[in-house]
């Protein structure tokens, strides 16, 4: 009824020779996402401080900056001018989203330095959405 394959797979090679693909290690995949990851809040990052500068968000910039080079291999991340306009809170949603993300992929591969940045940044995004609390009167 059926044909029987007459060719070796493609996606196995034989062994003994050499693919025509490059390999990537857990790790190596690893690092490529989480950099991706940190990149990503990067960019939303300098997109908040353009709707309103502060210096908690120029500090986790630059640290954020500086775990995409470290994970890149040195190459620092493009950055570009901040483009975002109107209300915070989609942002702050996205960032958070991302930071979540970040520190799945950073406990993963046990990456202490990334785990921890990204957790504080989602604990900002988180404290920035829930905005000023108010205070209770009880009369």
């Amino acid at each position: 009824m059926y044909e029987p394959i007459r060719t070796k797979s493609v996606h196995s090679p034989v062994a003994g020779t050499s693919s025509d693909f490059p390999h990537r290690s857990r790790e190596e995949e690893l690092d490529i996402q989480l950099a991706g990851h940190l990149a990503a809040l990067l960019a939303v990052t300098d997109d908040l401080r353009g709707l309103a500068p502060s210096e908690d968000l120029d500090a986790a910039a630059e640290r954020l900056a500086g775990q995409v080079t470290r994970l890149r291999g040195g190459h620092a991340p493009l950055r570009a001018a901040p483009a975002a306009s109107g209300a915070p809170e989609p942002l702050h949603r996205r960032a958070h989203a991302l930071a979540g993300r970040a520190l799945v992929v950073a406990a993963s591969r046990a990456d202490t330095a990334a785990a921890i940045l990204a957790a504080e940044r989602m604990d900002a995004h988180a404290a920035a959405l829930a905005g000023p609390k108010e205070l209770s009167s009880a009369h």
